[in-house]
């Protein structure tokens, strides 16, 4: 039908500019001949690269390793470099720690569900999931409150700790509804979250304009209830933990707290390794598709070359690779950074919106013998040191907690009897609070609630203020030097930042724009959607997939074709 011979598509599909492409790594490896691990070099602009990869994504995030294994499906040649990023988890004597809190709370998300089905392991991935029961603990001074996953439970607890408020939480919960329900259908669009473009934003406001609260503050949704309600406060520091967005002197949107609650409240699942199993998965994925993964390495400067390449070094430059397109997971000043100023363009020195970092999350992993909790501690709580709605102590923060063990269906088979605690705490910078002072704090606050934790502590370890490991033997605390700590620096390290963003942008829930001061960059972090936590930056890695396959009209076509339907349903 006037298709080209084999000998003629091969040759085509061999002058392209990739060393990876599909069809020459297949027939590379029939004859013995592949170029995947050779040292090829490419001249672009000057600079001589070893290597050209068609995408370049820095950084480990969910969004940046979800964003790699959709364009590896996609039949891209792609490399991630982790830029020294560290997993979550290390070991001091044999013990599982973690410098961060992890929770899979966009495993409901629309945007989530379609990168699994593309790469067609929705059910690979389901089977890692356990569905949280109860959903989420609330422990106040003087009360206990539950969000089970049964509704009449849910009703019988309300009905016990809040009957003032009955008929407002029922409204609340009514609007959550109907919060979810049209976010659910808006986000099921392959369309740019946030719009840039006249199209994208002609194709993104028709996904949005049924989304309800968008554009006001967390007062329109939670009006309802008496001024200072303490289920004011477990609603919004619910969302505030789940977002990616420090506030700061105004409320979140109502939008992104009804949407970040509600997936406390739709049925959230646990991931029993945490966020190295997610990472991995995704890894698993690229690799298992043509891409390379080097976590360990990092980036120390970009070169941009012209309008259709850039040149990037790596650390120590022993290695210069040449890449088409570049993606970050950070923020798109620490793009401009790596260029040393060179190349941006002029529309974001113009307009770009100003991104800080003055909030972290304060990270403290216990490990502590199971016998010292109680039975119903649930896997995920939110621990009040003071009554919500009384004027708010910086010394006394709102604990974020989780309980590991109860992230898996059933105990491991080298359960010891221990159980890991992962306490984390929105901490400002600079702020009263000093970092060196946090650990105690945060114990002390368990501690009150907690009252049989202290005789069966073992370890209690942060990797943000640079203290020694505190090592528990029946109540009584001893320091150990970090050396003993396998994979954590003997100094702090920096705390994953919440940012803060002027102004906010599209409907009052976007950051930077998906493509980066750079020609040919992008963004894909939690400087793109905030307010929308895990799924913004799973919402943002869609988007810049989606223009980065648009942008190739001559292989557009073939990879539609490629695309299963089956992987689609």
């Amino acid at each position: 039908s006037g298709a080209r011979s084999f000998s003629e598509s091969l040759a085509v599909d061999c002058a392209r500019a990739s060393p990876y492409h599909g069809i020459e790594r297949f027939v590379g490896t029939c004859f013995g001949a592949t170029r995947w691990g050779s040292r090829e070099r490419w001249r672009s602009g000057g600079t001589v690269s070893e290597k050209h990869y068609d995408v370049i994504i820095i950084g480990r995030s969910l969004g940046a390793m979800a964003l790699a294994a959709l364009l590896a499906r996609r039949d891209f040649s792609v490399m991630v470099i982790g830029q020294g990023a560290r997993p979550a988890d290390y070991v001091f004597r044999d013990r599982v720690l973690r410098r961060r809190c992890f929770m899979p709370l966009a495993a409901t998300s629309p945007a989530f569900k379609r990168i699994l089905s593309e790469l067609a392991q929705s059910q690979v991935f389901r089977r890692r999931l356990v569905a949280l029961d109860p959903m989420l603990s609330v422990m106040l001074p003087d009360r206990r409150f539950e969000l089970p996953p049964d509704l009449e439970w849910l009703q019988r607890e309300i009905d016990r700790e809040f009957p003032e408020v009955r008929r407002v939480i029922d409204d609340l919960y009514h609007d959550l509804t109907r919060i979810n329900g049209e976010a659910d259908t808006a986000f099921e669009k392959d369309v740019c979250w946030p719009p840039e473009t006249f199209w994208e934003r002609r194709e993104t406001n028709a996904a949005a304009s049924s989304l309800p609260f968008v554009r006001e503050d967390a007062h329109a949704l939670l009006g309802g209830f008496p001024a200072n309600h303490p289920y004011v406060d477990i609603v919004v520091q619910s969302a505030q933990i789940a977002s990616n967005l420090m506030a700061g002197s105004r409320p979140l949107p109502s939008f992104a707290v009804g949407r970040l609650h509600g997936a406390w409240s739709r049925g959230p699942f646990g991931l029993a390794a945490g966020e190295d199993d997610m990472i991995s998965f995704f890894q698993q994925r690229v690799t298992a598709l043509g891409g390379q993964v080097l976590l360990s390495d990092r980036v120390v400067s970009i070169n941009p070359n012209g309008k259709d390449s850039h040149a990037l070094v790596l650390d120590g430059g022993t290695a210069v690779l040449g890449a088409t397109f570049v993606v970050t997971d950070g923020t798109g000043e620490s793009l401009a950074h790596l260029a040393q100023g060179k190349g941006i363009l002029r529309k974001a020195q113009r307009d770009w919106p100003m991104v800080s970092e003055r909030t972290g999350r304060f990270t403290v992993s216990l490990l502590v013998r199971r016998e010292g909790l109680p039975d119903a501690l649930g896997a995920e709580s939110l621990v009040f040191p003071r009554m919500p709605g009384a004027p708010p102590d910086p010394q006394l923060p709102v604990v974020h907690l989780q309980r590991c063990d109860r992230m898996a269906e059933q105990p491991m088979p080298d359960d010891d009897g221990t159980v890991l605690l992962v306490a984390e705490v929105l901490l400002p910078m600079p702020g009263v609070l000093a970092v060196s002072e946090t650990r105690a704090v945060i114990v002390s606050i368990l501690e009150n609630h907690l009252p049989f934790l202290t005789p069966h502590l073992l370890i209690v370890d942060s990797t943000h203020d640079g203290l020694p490991v505190w090592v528990y033997d029946n109540g009584k605390r001893t320091t150990v030097d970090r050396i003993e700590a396998r994979g954590t620096a003997r100094v702090a390290e920096p705390m994953s930042p919440v940012l803060s963003v002027e102004p906010l942008g599209y409907l009052g829930l976007a950051g930077e724009p998906l493509r980066g001061p750079l020609a040919r960059s992008f963004l894909t972090g939690p400087s793109v959607l905030p307010p929308l936590g895990q799924e913004g930056e799973l919402l943002a890695a869609w988007g810049v997939a989606k223009i980065i396959t648009g942008s190739d009209n001559r292989r557009v076509r073939m990879r539609r074709d490629m695309w299963s339907r089956i992987e689609f349903g």
